[in-house]
């Protein structure tokens, strides 16, 4: 079969040549029909603002045909006095940051004598014409390149690719733009054929090897344009919406990815002939939805461990307050198979405390373990072990810990437990109790006891910066721990910063942490293939970020992402299960249900 190459072969260098783009690439087109013109436009530092002008009775007007020309309208009142005024605030500077501004003029009118006018009025701003950082570019009805010597050289043209110009006249050629319509039929959605890619890259290449730049008009005004022509190496990009397009090469930093880092998926080994657990691992990746997910899998370069689960279902998250729930009712669900208000912390919505299935297993010789990457009097973490009204009670929240205590308590949040306001040294009290108490992570693999608390906040900085595997060795230590004795165990381990990713609207963040977090998962599921009587949940409390991904590689495990939000959404959450009783969970429900089916298949032992 025939290889069908896409503009897809050149998205791979989209991060390294978006670093290139800036404001200063923007084309402002038909800039004065904007809500605000010239302003708008400057306040953003684009690159081109583009006014298009009449010759009516020897002045120049502004607007888009004969028809729409107002007395008030003029290039001198719209551009050239706004354009002085700011040089004279900024003592010469075209825009603050030193960028170049280009204002092209596009001559509606006849081209000999509405470009004498134009020279002849910008000869009385002499600010403007003597600016090293400004050029004023004529483009429209231009008059023959023979004749361009007869114009002051402080004007320049927009050249055309089927002109041919003398090394003198292209001297005088400032950028050469050409209608995209007139070489590819592409409307600006999908991608471009193998033959019109290669067509306009032809003729990107033959403009740069003249050392021009090069501007294409009658583009689409969207993502999937500004994206492809940046691909392409178009230097200037044509927009009626400067501040969103602004806003979208600004964003590419934090909106795209390219993984250096890829861990091997762990395909599961057993088949499970029992149906009832004894064991079950519940882990929450807090703010995962669909999409984090699969943005792992195409960094990942299509592998993820929880993409090899095989039995799924989809957890609705809604509070009972809200259509959008927080990780307080998310995990409050899980946590007592009951809905709550957002900011509840295991209480129901007049505040009565819910019976936590920590609570309900420890009465029936469980071992239970509380693990987060994140501060473990977060909500998520505390609905396992707290009954609180509000989430940011933490001093309260950790207080709860001595009334309804697990065996095992790994995170951050160790000022909470030893340097409170009341005074209380929680610690201290922890330790009279029979357990271990440590500030420092390092510490974990020396500690016998077998109940213990191992709380640092430097432990649990983002993957980015330097949290290594901390969410595996902390699981790998509460499963060996509890493999020492006969007793059945529940452990809820959290990955809690792809919730922050989303709420930072940083696509790095979300894909590192999910990458780290699917690790966890790899080898949650290694341990119930060695131990079949042991349930592995995987799900979420809520997405966050209203994620999409609007580009990405699988082959090059690069992804790109847009996001609507910077809170949490509304929409389902995946629910993966894989061990004795994994079947359970398969459909649609409540995320309350996650708390009841766990229950049903222990209670039935």
């Amino acid at each position: 079969m025939k290889k069908i190459i896409t503009l897809f072969c050149l998205q791979f260098f989209l991060f390294a040549q978006a670093q290139e783009y800036s404001s200063s690439n923007i084309h402002s087109h038909n800039d004065y029909e904007s809500k605000l013109p010239f302003y708008g436009a400057y306040s953003n530092e684009t690159g081109v603002i583009e006014a298009d002008v009449f010759l009516v009775n020897n002045e120049l007007f502004v607007a888009h045909t004969s028809k729409e020309i107002a007395a008030h309208n003029t290039l001198k009142s719209m551009y050239l006095e706004p354009l002085s005024s700011k040089l004279k605030t900024l003592e010469g500077k075209a825009y603050p940051s030193g960028k170049p501004l280009i204002l092209m003029i596009d001559i509606k009118s006849d081209a000999d004598a509405t470009l004498k006018v134009i020279a002849q009025q910008l000869k009385t701003f002499p600010d403007i014409i003597s600016n090293k950082n400004i050029k004023v570019v004529i483009s429209g009805n231009r008059p023959l390149p023979s004749k361009w010597n007869e114009y002051p050289d402080f004007i320049y043209f927009d050249g055309r690719l089927n002109e041919n110009y003398t090394p003198d006249q292209l001297a005088r050629v400032e950028m050469i733009s050409e209608d995209l319509k007139e070489i590819t039929v592409w409307n600006g959605k999908g991608v471009l054929t193998q033959a019109d890619s290669e067509k306009i890259q032809a003729i990107i290449k033959k403009v740069h090897n003249q050392n021009k730049k090069v501007r294409f008009w009658a583009t689409q005004d969207n993502v999937n344009t500004y994206m492809t022509l940046m691909n392409l190496k178009v230097d200037f990009i044509g927009t009626d919406k400067v501040t969103e397009l602004t806003q979208f090469i600004n964003n590419i930093k934090t909106t795209f990815y390219q993984n250096t880092e890829f861990h091997q998926a762990y395909v599961p080994k057993n088949a499970f002939k029992s149906k009832r657990p004894k064991n079950v691992i519940l882990l929450i990746g807090d703010g995962m939805g669909l999409t984090q997910i699969y943005s792992g899998y195409t960094a990942n370069k299509g592998q993820l461990s929880l993409f090899n689960i095989p039995t799924q279902g989809f957890s609705i998250t809604k509070a009972s307050d809200s259509y959008i729930t927080d990780s307080a009712a998310g995990a409050t669900a899980m946590a007592t198979g009951h809905k709550t208000n957002n900011r509840f912390i295991s209480v129901d919505e007049q505040g009565k405390p819910l019976e936590l299935i920590t609570q309900q297993l420890i009465k029936k010789n469980y071992k239970t373990a509380i693990i987060s990457a994140g501060n473990i009097t977060d909500a998520t973490p505390a609905a396992f072990y707290a009954h609180q009204p509000e989430r940011s009670l933490s001093e309260p929240i950790a207080n709860d810990f001595l009334a309804n205590p697990s065996d095992i308590l790994i995170g951050g949040g160790q000022n909470e437990f030893k340097s409170r306001k009341d005074g209380k040294d929680l610690s201290k009290v922890l330790i009279e109790k029979g357990y271990t108490f440590s500030d420092s992570f390092a510490s974990l693999d020396t500690i016998k006891n077998n109940r213990f608390v191992v709380l640092e906040d430097k432990a649990v900085v983002s993957m980015k910066n330097g949290r290594g595997d901390f969410l595996t060795k902390s699981l790998a230590k509460a499963t060996s721990t509890f493999s020492k004795t006969k007793n059945p165990f529940f452990i809820m381990a959290e990955g809690a910063q792809i919730d922050y990713g989303g709420h930072q609207n940083n696509v790095e963040y979300v894909v590192r942490e999910m990458l780290d977090f699917d690790k966890l998962v790899g080898q949650a599921m290694e341990f119930v293939d060695k131990n079949p009587e042991t349930l592995l949940i995987v799900t979420a409390d809520h997405e966050t970020g209203g994620l999409s991904l609007i580009d990405g590689s699988i082959e090059k495990g690069y992804v790109h992402g847009s996001f609507s939000t910077n809170d949490h959404t509304a929409v389902p959450v995946p629910v993966f299960a894989y061990g004795p009783g994994a079947d359970k969970f398969m459909g649609v429900y409540q995320n309350t249900a996650i708390y009841h089916k766990i229950m049903e298949l222990l209670s039935a032992k």
